[in-house]
């Protein structure tokens, strides 16, 4: 406890491997993927791929499922994710376009998979003990170089098999189309890392950390195109959403598209040891954006989210997403957090308000950080009330 969390951290990963046995595995694992792979991005246009496989022989399609795993507590996610003993393999990023070895082989028939799969591991050295966190992926279990891996009989989704065999499609419209067939991002994601979309000669390994922001951004800006020639709401919106000490507030206002994501973490949060609150967001307006967000791919994960939405109502809007994360939050567990959340948010009936002065009033009674200052972090609502005297909405 001497970080000052409310929960430790290190004890919480340490609990995880001992409760799932994963310090007990030896130089051969059986069991069944999620399916669930991983490829690394240190090295890079040489990186390793692998699969990820818990000691487990029963349904363990959870396990690789983020968008269903709203509500439950950081423990339970750490400790299913944990399960996972990640096998590591070197190879060239351009592989999938020069023809694969038998491993890597496996590996992409494995990211294209629609179900658990039976899966036998052998490694060079006994899997390290360590749990990997990150903001940007979903946590995972020990890991060791790879000897051999093998694969059971599996199934592949129907839009991942197509766009898998078709290579005259180009990527982009590869994601697109299964997304739209009603493949889930996670899977679409899986596809797309392990070099199973795009042109014959220009496919590659992209890594996991790269593909998540890759599919979250294609999707959204297909959705974007048609959302920008829908009909402006035509009051001002207000969704809200609790999920692992972490609240979403979503303002959709009754102007052409806009979008900013605004993130403040308390301090011992996962992010931020310093003794204040740290805030940081970036946004876009109706043009779009030609450079990489600067928060990062939560960025990206909300943005579908919000794009989702309105796609589904059939309107355009301002967006203004916040996100206050508080000490509970103490572990990264990855970018679906915000995705699936601000997904659960927009989901439920939202507060309805006529002017942009009773929203932020409303606004101001749900977050801890003062109103005050989320307009000047604002770009968004400084240019919605620019036109209006800021006194009218402090009274």
């Amino acid at each position: 406890m001497l970080c000052g969390k409310t929960t430790c951290p290190v004890a919480l990963r340490f609990n995880s491997l001992v409760n799932v046995g994963a310090l007990s595995i030896d130089m051969k694992l059986e069991g069944n993927s999620p399916p669930e792979v991983f490829v690394g991005r240190f090295g890079y246009p040489k990186v390793f791929i692998g699969p990820m496989v818990p000691p487990i022989r029963e349904d363990t399609s959870l396990l690789a499922a983020p968008q269903l795993w709203f509500g439950k507590s950081i423990e339970e996610i750490v400790n299913m994710r944990s399960q996972l003993v990640r096998g590591m393999y070197p190879v060239a990023i351009t592989a999938p376009s020069s023809g694969l070895d038998r491993i890597s082989q496996m590996v992409q028939e494995l990211g294209l998979s629609s179900s658990p799969a039976d899966s036998v591991l052998e490694f060079l050295k006994k899997p390290v003990s360590t749990i990997t966190l990150s903001d940007h992926f979903e946590p995972f279990g020990p890991s060791a170089p790879l000897r051999s891996f093998n694969l059971g009989n599996l199934k592949m989704a129907k839009p991942l098999e197509k766009a898998f065999y078709d290579v005259d499609l180009k990527a982009q419209d590869a994601v697109v189309n299964s997304y739209e067939a009603g493949t889930d991002v996670s899977s679409i994601n899986r596809a797309l890392s392990v070099g199973a979309f795009g042109l014959e000669r220009r496919r590659r390994f992209v890594p996991t950390r790269w593909s998540i922001t890759a599919v979250d951004s294609i999707i959204s800006q297909k959705l974007m195109r048609s959302v920008k020639i829908n009909p402006l709401i035509n009051e001002y919106h207000v969704y809200e959403c609790d999920n692992l000490d972490n609240r979403y507030i979503v303002l959709m206002m009754p102007q052409m598209w806009g979008y900013e994501w605004i993130e403040a973490w308390w301090p011992k949060t996962a992010w931020n040891p310093e003794s204040s609150v740290s805030m940081q967001g970036d946004y876009e307006h109706y043009e779009g954006r030609t450079t990489y967000a600067s928060i990062g791919g939560c960025y990206y994960a909300v943005r579908l989210a919000v794009a989702e939405k309105l796609s589904a109502m059939g309107r355009q809007a301002g967006v203004v997403a916040l996100r206050e994360a508080y000490p509970g939050y103490i572990v990264p567990v990855g970018v679906w957090i915000n995705r699936e959340s601000v997904r659960m948010a927009l989901i439920r009936e939202p507060q309805r308000f006529n002017t942009l002065g009773d929203a932020l009033r409303h606004i101001s009674t749900r977050m801890q950080i003062p109103i005050g200052r989320w307009i000047k972090s604002s770009a968004l609502l400084r240019d919605a009330l620019y036109q209006t005297r800021l006194s009218e909405f402090f009274h």
